[in-house]
């Protein structure tokens, strides 16, 4: 994916030539080569890359760490010190395929190596250093963070209406965790709008490294404005929530769905009839979400773990116990993620989508009880997360005063027009 700067910059290398003098001496002469011969500092990760013999490379398909140093000559006992020393910092058994990694070593006839460097990601990477005493850190690349406004109108969904105009995916995924609580992202109609406020990160002002969180938003749902400011919410322990311009909270206690992106392929009916059972009454009282195989099942709500096993035409599920009011169960994973006992927060991870039990196709069926009861939580009026104090409200209309007024100047973007200005770049 490319991305584009709002600025060019252009640099200007200016001849100056000294008329009164048009002589140089050879001391200046010879002081001028000695300053061109010094090699320009090449610094990254903290370390002086002239100072050493440089191997970059990336981990391979069936590389160890172990076998990654044996192979520059790093003694077995060194590994050993480094796999049991310093396993909270780098766990050496969780090195991925794909992942960069350089390694330093003296630069004398020797090459010993000196230095360790993997990255965990585009911005984070962990530092072995093998000189003198071992030790071991994590580090951050340095990132600078450069404002993109976006906005469009939906002709068949959110993630079209953005990925069409080369933004970043994880803008749609951010986007609708802002709205998680308060759209129904199943229901999108054609003609919703939406106007979004973020950062880009680049590295070395050049290098993409993805789109940070939402700082603000716009979402028009079948006619009805929903605002989003990202606040820190001092009564909530520092926690960054979001809410709208009346300093309602968007978030609520349950999130609308357990998985992210999929269709309702069934819906909770109490009177349905099925013709492979002759039409006999059989209720369903669980909400379909159809989706691929393995996709992942998130709890909904804070809770404890009541249930992590497989029954009948269930298949494998996860039940969980919020509060003495609310429970859920998830149906047919292909795998659990979760243990009886075990408390998960909201968007934990707590299996995957599969086809156990009985299923006529890949989905999980998301059952929702209250006080004992199943019932359709899409007809539920799910109690809201804690609200904005009262001492912070004049605070926060401040903060989000000139937001708003970023967000009401951003100009929708039709597709037919995005279509003509990229004719014309």
């Amino acid at each position: 994916m490319m991305h584009k700067y709002w600025g060019i910059f252009t640099a200007l290398i200016f001849l100056v030539s000294c008329k009164e003098d048009k002589t140089i001496s050879s001391e200046n002469s010879q002081d001028q080569l000695a300053i061109n011969e010094v090699p320009a500092v090449v610094e990254r990760y903290g370390f002086n890359l002239n100072d050493f013999t440089v191997k970059e490379d990336t981990v391979r398909d069936g590389d160890s760490f172990g076998e990654l140093m044996l192979k520059h000559k790093v003694d077995y006992p060194i590994i050993y010190k480094i796999s049991k020393d310093f396993k909270d910092t780098f766990d050496v058994r969780r090195i991925n395929v794909g992942k960069p990694y350089v390694i330093l070593k003296s630069r004398d006839t020797t090459q010993v190596v000196q230095v360790f460097i993997y990255e965990n990601d585009a911005i984070n990477y962990t530092v072995i250093d093998l000189r003198d005493s071992i030790v071991a850190y994590k580090d951050k690349k340095k990132v600078e963070y450069v404002e993109r406004e976006a906005s469009g109108i939906i002709e068949t969904s959110l993630s079209e209406a953005i990925l069409d105009q080369g933004i970043d995916y994880n803008v749609t995924n951010n986007l609708s965790e802002v709205y998680a609580w308060t759209i129904d992202f199943f229901r999108l109609q054609k003609g919703d709008k939406f106007k979004v406020i973020y950062k880009e990160k680049y590295i070395n002002d050049s290098i993409y490294a993805g789109a940070g969180p939402i700082e603000s938003a716009y979402f028009e749902h079948n006619g009805k404005p929903i605002y989003a400011f990202a606040y820190e919410n001092d009564s909530l322990k520092n926690i960054v929530d979001y809410f709208d311009e009346e300093a309602n909270n968007l978030r609520r206690t349950f999130l609308r769905a357990p998985v992210r992106f999929s269709r309702i392929s069934s819906r909770y009916n109490l009177k349905r009839r099925i013709r492979y059972y002759g039409y006999k009454l059989r209720p369903h009282k669980g909400t379909d979400y159809a989706a691929p195989i393995g996709t992942p099942i998130m709890a909904t709500a804070d809770g404890t773990v009541t249930e992590s096993t497989r029954r009948g035409g269930n298949g494998k599920y996860v039940k969980i116990r919020h509060n003495g009011t609310y429970s859920t169960q998830y149906l047919h994973m292909k795998k659990q993620n979760v243990r009886k006992g075990q408390f998960v927060r909201q968007g934990d991870l707590i299996g995957w989508v599969g086809m156990t039990g009985n299923t006529g196709g890949p989905h999980v069926c998301y059952r929702f009880w209250r006080n004992g009861r199943q019932v359709d939580p899409l007809r539920e009026e799910l109690p809201q997360a804690e609200p904005l104090a009262e001492t912070l409200r004049p605070d926060y209309f401040e903060f989000i005063g000139p937001k708003k007024d970023q967000l009401d100047c951003i100009e929708f973007v039709e597709k037919q027009k995005e279509e003509e200005l990229l004719t014309l770049n």
